[in-house]
């Protein structure tokens, strides 16, 4: 037992230090000029921003269910902030963060994160596309109304990113287009808008403090109705990126884990003055892309982000914005499936339309939870269709022309109510009629009232029915809400 915890621990910690702590640098600097947006855009200071992306990455390097998968403050959990803050303050956006971190805890000890098996595979796609789509466009702000120089940076910049890896794969190309663009700039005294023109970086590390406000229910009244909001979406981009890293590694990630790891980042951070935050697919593919793949790489981004900006954040501030824009620009294209806009026509197209479903409303409402629930509620909905569709009822008359026997094969629910009712001829002249469901499964009360439906109206012909080889299961939901057994409902249903 403990030699297999030890080898876990070598395996996610130790075993590719040079990648992790390579990459690591790479994520700390991209980091920093979204956390600093990501501040901007929830009207809090830029440090608040920066000191939960620090906490975050450190606490979900520990105690998270996915290795190598970066987490920070996020613009999507940035959005349902504005609010908040606007109304009441900082401090009560520090309880509200303190509040998700319980509440996603509390998913993770119900399990919750399993419900990610209900999310399909077209659905997962059009997420990633869609936030492939919202980093490129993100990036736009930084590439209009500028001077040439900037393209120039830019084009410089992905060459960098491309190319270099041709040269060699000990360096990631992206660390080398930040460092490369940041000396050409300071050098040559090129003007363009850097990392410091977004907001003072913090000059001190972050201290343990408790939100300055009353603890009372009126508190807790103002903080629930965003914390919760924040915990879904929170998990739910969590767990959507743990999956995309999941095939980009091909390993598994403990889902449940990653909901309580969650949980303890933003308890932490709301304490330590950070925002509420969670995975980052653009961070996490820019670790898995320049060579991260265990903890160490989670552990490294945070506390390399934390020492550059209060230790040297002089040099930090001069990071030229066009090369974290070529960098971001790279896993824009690297995110998106240009498989699936090649597959459209070879795929179903109740899988396509599912997957442009994702996009649109996530590219149009900026509304990551909102993408997924349409995706996840129209998968449901086709499959439903086509379950229902998978519906035979086959019939057969004796030879005295006295019993008709039916053979019902399939799925009975909601779907298929209305065929199973249609298949049986109700004004046939017959003494009896036997329906076999031993293939048949009846899974809701739709369902046990289209038995009911058909039995009785059988019977007000003055036929008898039989109805035989029910399993288990359809026959527990029948006893229990089927009319057709019970004189006295049958009596008020007749209007008896």
């Amino acid at each position: 037992m403990m030699h297999q915890v030890l080898s876990s621990i070598r395996l996610d910690w130790f075993s590719n230090l040079r990648g992790d702590s390579l990459a690591g640098v790479v994520v700390a600097l991209a980091l920093i000029p979204e956390a600093i947006a990501f501040s901007i855009i929830a009207g809090v200071d830029p440090k608040v921003g920066l000191y939960a992306a620090f906490c975050i990455a450190v606490v979900t390097a520990f105690a998270g269910g996915r290795a190598g998968m970066i987490s920070g403050a996020t613009g999507a959990m940035a959005l349902l902030m504005v609010l908040l803050v606007r109304d009441h303050g900082l401090q009560y956006l520090l309880a509200a963060t303190v509040l998700t971190g319980l509440l996603q805890i509390l998913a993770g000890v119900f399990r919750l994160g399993g419900l990610m098996r209900f999310v399909s595979r077209s659905v997962v796609i059009g997420f990633v596309n869609a936030l492939a789509i919202l980093i490129f466009l993100a990036q736009l702000p930084e590439l209009t109304n500028v001077g040439w120089q900037v393209y120039a940076l830019l084009a410089a910049g992905l060459g960098l990113i491309y190319l270099f890896p041709y040269v060699t794969r000990v360096i990631p190309s992206p660390l080398v287009c930040i460092v490369a663009l940041t000396a050409f700039t300071a050098f040559f005294g090129v003007d363009v808008r850097t990392v410091g023109d977004m907001g003072a970086l913090p000059d001190t590390l972050p201290l343990f403090l408790i939100p300055d406000i009353p603890l009372n229910l009126e508190t807790l009244w103002i903080i629930l109705p965003y914390a919760m909001p924040l915990a879904v979406v929170g998990l739910l981009e969590s767990m959507m990126t743990a999956t995309i890293v999941d095939d980009l590694t091909d390993s598994p990630s403990n889902k449940n884990r990653e909901c309580v790891g969650q949980g303890v980042a933003n308890i932490g951070a709301g304490f330590l003055g950070g925002m509420a935050g969670c995975a980052m697919i653009g961070q996490s593919i820019i670790n898995i892309k320049s060579g991260g793949r265990g903890r160490m790489s989670t552990l490294l981004s945070g506390v390399f982000l934390l020492l550059m900006v209060v230790f040297i954040g002089d040099w930090v501030s001069r990071i030229p914005m066009a090369a974290l824009v070529a960098v971001m620009i790279m896993v824009a294209f690297g995110t998106f499936s240009w498989d699936s806009i090649r597959n459209l026509r070879k795929n179903p197209k109740s899988s396509s339309m599912v997957m442009a479903s994702t996009v649109v409303v996530v590219v149009f409402t900026h509304n990551l939870a909102l993408g997924v629930m349409v995706g996840v509620l129209l998968s449901a909905l086709f499959f439903a269709y086509k379950v229902g569709q998978i519906l035979y009822v086959g019939s057969s008359l004796s030879e005295d022309g006295r019993v008709r026997r039916y053979e019902v094969i399939g799925q009975v629910f909601f779907t298929s109510a209305e065929q199973f009712i249609a298949s049986f001829d109700l004004k046939e002249a017959v003494e009896k009629v036997e329906v076999d469901v031993s293939r048949a499964h009846f899974w809701d009360i739709t369902a046990v009232g289209a038995l009911d439906k058909v039995i009785l109206k059988f019977r007000r012909e003055g036929t008898e029915v039989e109805i035989f080889g029910m399993n288990k299961a359809s026959e527990t939901m029948v006893d229990r809400f089927a009319v057709h057994d019970k004189p006295d409902a049958v009596a008020r249903l007749m209007g008896h």
